[in-house]
């Protein structure tokens, strides 16, 4: 078991207006049922190191950098884009949730790690290269992915199962085609961005109440030939999961077990395809206790790769 759990403390001090659903308590729910279920003990547990802004530019503009650098406040909140406030520890939490994957990416190369699954926040698959958005600063799995390019890595997927569309995500990779995207997420739904199709992005849109047979569908019919014919060399995913039955920041109706099979689908491909490994990078989910059990279920099926 080579799989890893990466966070860090500094997390938690991002902190937007009172009530707001992606809230600190997100990673204690998941850490609390991690020590909870057992599986905790197998794990190797690491803190992610400090980004650098180097590290944002390769997937954002300077000017998204620099508003992001303007606007943190000394005091109070500042809003960035409607959804999305900054605090005075806000850069703290953006550095670490961008240096986890970096970190990840480092550890599967140097092949000390087959699996990571990165506990932060703020989130990231919203905030495109031009603007942040939907509680995302920068784009924490974006960044990832260029870095690993940057070390050499040619084939990269990703996987986007949060119920809101990864359009961030979607608008840095549309003309990489070492790139392959799947995406489902409810629709029609927030970001109401344009959904946009190539031989390298497969957008799965999924109207309201679908449920764990529709995702099955999905993966089966739209995911994974794309996936058997990519053969990644190291596989990125979204892991959002407010698409659960319970969380009501949407209509969707998936259960943990969706989860599970969902990500056992995915690492049966990494191996087949020879993989370096898999990263997951925390995105939506806003129920905590259903967040909590889901992730864990997640984590579950990473520490098995």
């Amino acid at each position: 078991m080579r799989t890893a759990v990466i966070s860090h403390p500094h997390c938690r001090k991002h902190k937007m207006i009172d009530d707001h659903p992606e809230c600190p308590q997100r990673l204690d729910a998941i850490a609390d049922r991690l020590l909870a279920s057992g599986i905790d003990i197998g794990l190797t547990h690491l803190q992610a190191p400090k980004a650098h802004r180097e590290h944002y530019l390769l997937a954002h503009d300077e000017s998204l950098v620099n508003l992001v650098e303007r606007l943190l406040p000394n005091e109070g909140l500042n809003n960035l884009d409607g959804d999305t406030w900054l605090c005075p520890d806000s850069l703290k939490a953006i550095e670490r949730a961008v240096g986890a994957g970096l970190l990840a990416v480092d550890e599967i190369l140097a092949d000390k790690l087959d699996a990571a699954f990165c506990a932060v926040r703020p989130p990231g698959h919203h905030a495109n290269a031009h603007a942040s958005s939907g509680f995302c600063v920068f784009n924490n799995l974006a960044i990832a992915v260029k870095y690993a390019q940057s070390k050499g890595v040619k084939r990269i997927a990703i996987a986007d199962f949060d119920v809101h569309h990864g359009n961030g995500t979607q608008d840095i990779f549309l003309d990489d085609d070492n790139v392959l995207l799947c995406s489902l997420f409810q629709y029609p739904f927030y970001p109401n961005t344009a959904v946009k199709n190539n031989s390298h992005i497969v957008n799965s849109p999924l109207p309201i109440a679908s449920n764990g047979d529709d995702l099955k569908e999905v993966f089966n019919t739209q995911w994974l030939p794309k996936l058997k014919a990519f053969k990644p060399e190291l596989l990125f995913i979204s892991a959002g999961f407010d698409a659960h039955l319970e969380d009501d920041m949407a209509s969707l109706k998936f259960v943990e077990d969706d989860y599970s099979w969902l990500t056992e689908q995915l690492c049966d491909v990494a191996k087949e395809s020879g993989c370096k490994g898999v990263i997951s990078y925390l995105e939506g989910g806003y129920a905590l206790s259903a967040l909590g059990r889901s992730a864990v279920a997640h984590i579950k099926v990473l520490s098995e790769y």
